[in-house]
């Protein structure tokens, strides 16, 4: 299913996340040497702070808090929230000790929860919210996504 234009700028930036994996991991593959490993992870890090921030607040305070409101309490929810934070956690584990096997764990991760994410609550969304409300979060999205070029 297409994804709906409400959901587009969080899309985008799951492109990207899914992009900073492909490109860690090509490197990883090239390269395990101590100095390019710092180099991904402080990519990674960068990536964090420049655009994971701001999705995954746009996500919890916006897309999760109006989908809970209109559907109940969301076990999907709980768990993709949990994931964020295993993320954050990753991500501050990185800052103090990067390795390529943390690296490895980050990108399996946000890999599989942005695959999560795309195949399952945002099909879920788009399929059962009010087209009012996605339109309603599409314009917030629209305006407050950061997008970055990798």
């Amino acid at each position: 299913m297409l994804r709906d234009p409400s959901l587009v700028p969080l899309s985008r930036q799951h492109h990207d996340g899914l992009a900073l994996c492909v490109l860690t991991r090509r490197a990883l593959g090239k390269d395990r040497s101590d100095s390019n490993v710092a180099r991904l992870a402080r990519r990674a890090i960068d990536h964090y702070e420049l655009e994971l921030v701001n999705h995954f607040e746009l996500e919890e305070q916006m897309l999760f808090a109006e989908a809970e409101r209109h559907l109940g309490k969301l076990d999907l929810v709980a768990a993709l929230v949990a994931e964020h934070r295993r993320i954050e956690q990753m991500i501050a584990e990185m800052r103090v000790q990067p390795s390529a096997e943390a690296l490895e764990r980050f990108c399996d991760l946000l890999s599989s929860h942005i695959r999560r994410e795309e195949s399952e609550f945002f099909q879920h969304v788009q399929q059962t919210l009010p087209r009012e409300m996605l339109d309603r979060i599409g314009k917030v999205l629209q305006e407050k996504a950061v997008r970055v070029c990798l």
